[in-house]
């Protein structure tokens, strides 16, 4: 016996209420809960949330972080959509401010966030390191960051030319970012989730 799941359309994932406090993403027309995570997954996109802000301040853009806050809808799937929600987003605070009053998704005629960063878990690993991977490059999200804790490695993949090239990070190794490049953080250090 096969159970067929009803798929939704973008405009039905918006409305969508099951009637518990349960984040869901979007995944060609599929609900794919999303789980809290472990205290770790969490402490790492709060540590990199703060860090992104005061590296934001420090250069005075006008740029925000937002921790498991910003949906970014995804072209995959065609008539069935995706969205993703990233652990941490940055962008400009003009387009978050603009969210304040509707959805927070950032539609597809919209400026892609600047950076987005996935933390792996045992759950996602396949899909931050693949599937997520090809989404935000075709989105044209400049940076992205996959936060794995599992390998003990941050990779940080930098738009070029419609594909991310790719860079670990393990222990002490300084993270090089084109869109924070005076950032002083170590793998370990957002690994660990503290300085």
């Amino acid at each position: 016996m096969t159970v067929t799941t009803r798929k939704l359309t973008f405009e039905e994932y918006l409305s969508y209420n099951d009637g518990t406090d349960t984040r869901y993403e979007l995944v060609d027309g599929e609900l794919i809960p999303m789980s809290l995570g472990t205290g770790k997954h969490g402490a790492i996109a709060k540590f990199l949330e703060r860090a992104f802000d005061e590296e934001s301040t420090i250069r005075e853009t006008k740029w925000t972080a937002q921790k498991f806050s910003v949906g970014i809808r995804s072209p995959r799937g065609g008539r069935w959509q995706t969205s993703r929600i990233p652990d941490v987003t940055v962008l400009r605070a003009e387009q978050w401010e603009a969210l304040a009053e509707r959805e927070a998704v950032i539609e597809l005629n919209e400026a892609p966030p600047i950076l987005v960063v996935e933390v792996v878990s045992e759950s996602t690993q396949t899909t931050d390191y693949r599937s997520k991977r090809s989404e935000y490059a075709v989105l044209n999200i400049p940076e992205y960051w996959i936060v794995d804790s599992l390998e003990q490695v941050v990779t940080v993949c930098t738009l070029v030319e419609g594909f991310y090239d790719a860079t670990q990070f393990r222990g002490s190794d300084r993270i090089v970012s084109d869109t924070f490049p005076e950032l002083e953080l170590t793998a370990a250090q957002v690994l660990a989730a503290r300085k």
